[in-house]
């Protein structure tokens, strides 16, 4: 991959002095991929040597790729709120996956279980000017009313307030698990799966609407768990990663105080996973050039937080690993945060160009406004920053950020427990808010996060901490408290 060109996109440029805020006929269309879970390193164009993403490998030499791309949330339904609004998870108070409560030394802060109405999503803002819009997959941001389709989606299929499905199989239910059922998705055939199903209708979709401008999101529910998929891809992988198993190098390493990390990408089944998810990556850019509207559509891929390749205690049943970046899911070490960001548009961004800059969920809805030439929403996105001149030339962001911030005040099942962080140029602070600890990082030099620089760093992690802290003041953070039935000898014990 080639940095950043110096030639600035005429296209572009053209295009966004020329449009006004009612959708004309070229506007481009805007399709975004989110897949759940999706790891930094789980696509072959990031450096997976186990998974096969042809098809995502071409998405990225076809455009922009992201390097230092971040969820705002280690976790799902935060990161999902952030890119629907464009603010920050803390600022909304939706900050931990809905349903995923826990506590343990500390009562975890309080927070929404689902995407305020008030609040003007990416969706309504395309549809005001004149798009099709339509949600297709995974929502968890909430039960009725506050399903897509009263967020700004003309069509919603399959969205509803669960985080993973009954099952990857038709009919997509689970008898033992009744709130994970996939609604909406009748009509099917034995044997159908369910990132296959969800691809077609987001196909049906765009060839009944390539005539007029349409905003749509496919949101695959894979490759969270359960862990589920076609028998024919699996046993592809099996002898593979039999072979994987004879290395001397340890699968498994301590993570934390009570938690363990898969270190080497093998799992036949998420493997699998992933191949039908990068088939559908390769169905949905066929069907635009068939349609022969692939150059007026912006296409986007990315993720909601980071592979599950952390859990507590010695549990080694996580699919994937995050190496080179520690830990996973659920943490805020980069394992947890840093996630893909793909974004091509034929003939306008230039193909294979990394961009470097660290940038953030809470940009999508910005920069795709901007990409589409549609008025901007400075009082709704408050923490998202256009990332379009990163794709015109080598210019800086269209206005100073002064830091990245991240606020988890939760319990999660991978061992994490509630924290906050903070990145500044290439210093990254993580506070613990249980024992008041500090870890700084200069990721520059240690991506794995593994020197802790704290003591040498002292001034730096003491401007770091209080920038933290004056952040979560101006957003209104809420913060976790002591739980007066915790019992201290537990601590002890272990």
């Amino acid at each position: 991959m080639r940095t950043r060109s110096s030639a600035a996109l005429l296209t572009l440029l053209t295009f966004l002095t020329g449009c006004s805020d009612t959708a004309q006929l070229d506007s481009p269309n805007v399709v975004l991929l989110i897949v759940d879970d999706l790891g930094w390193m789980d696509t072959g164009v990031y450096g997976s040597e186990f998974y096969d993403t042809p098809n995502v490998d071409r998405l990225a030499a076809s455009g922009a790729l992201f390097t230092q791309f971040y969820a705002a949330s280690p976790v799902c339904s935060p990161t999902r709120v952030s890119i629907m609004t464009g603010k920050h998870p803390a600022r909304l108070h939706l900050t931990n996956w809905i349903g995923g409560e826990q506590k343990g030394k500390l009562l975890p802060a309080d927070y929404l279980r689902q995407l305020p109405l008030e609040e003007v999503t990416i969706a309504e803002a395309f549809k005001e000017a004149g798009y099709a819009t339509a949600y297709v997959g995974k929502w968890h941001l909430g039960e009725e009313p506050y399903l897509p389709e009263s967020q700004g989606f003309d069509v919603n299929i399959a969205g509803h307030g669960a985080g993973q499905p009954g099952s990857y199989f038709y009919p997509y239910v689970n008898e033992r698990l009744p709130w994970s059922n996939v609604p909406g998705l009748e009509g099917g055939e034995q044997g159908e799966y369910l990132t296959d199903r969800l691809t077609d209708e987001a196909l049906s979709f765009i060839a009944d609407n390539r005539d007029r401008p349409f905003f749509l999101v496919l949101s695959h529910y894979a490759v969270h768990t359960p862990l589920q998929a076609k028998a024919s891809i699996v046993s592809e992988y099996q002898e593979q990663s039999r072979r994987l198993a004879d290395k001397d190098t340890p699968l498994f390493k301590p993570e934390g105080v009570a938690a363990t990390t898969k270190t080497r990408q093998d799992h036949a089944v998420y493997a699998a996973m992933m191949r039908s998810t990068d088939e559908s990556v390769g169905r949905v850019l066929g069907k635009l050039e068939e349609l022969e509207i692939d150059r007026r559509t912006i296409l986007v891929f990315t993720s909601d937080n980071g592979g599950l390749s952390t859990l507590s205690g010695t549990r080694t049943d996580m699919p994937t690993a995050n190496l080179p970046l520690r830990a996973g899911k659920g943490w805020l070490y980069e394992g947890g945060i840093r996630v893909p960001l793909l974004v091509a548009w034929p003939g306008v961004i230039e193909p294979g160009i990394a961009v470097e800059e660290p940038t953030m969920s809470t940009d999508l809805y910005p920069t795709l406004l901007e990409m589409a030439g549609l008025k901007r929403r400075p009082e709704q996105h408050l923490d998202g920053i256009s990332l379009a001149p990163l794709l015109e030339s080598v210019r800086m962001l269209d206005r100073d950020r002064e830091a990245l911030f991240w606020h988890f005040p939760h319990y999660h099942g991978s061992g994490n427990t509630p924290s906050g962080a903070v990145r500044y140029a290439d210093y990254k602070l993580v506070e613990w808010f249980e024992t008041g600890d500090l870890e700084l990082y200069d990721l520059a030099r240690d991506i794995g996060e593994s020197h802790n620089l704290v003591e040498e760093k002292a001034d730096v992690a003491r401007q770091l901490h209080m920038l933290l802290q004056r952040w979560r003041n101006e957003v209104d953070a809420l913060m976790p408290t002591s739980n007066p039935d915790w019992d201290a000898s537990r601590e002890e014990r272990q």
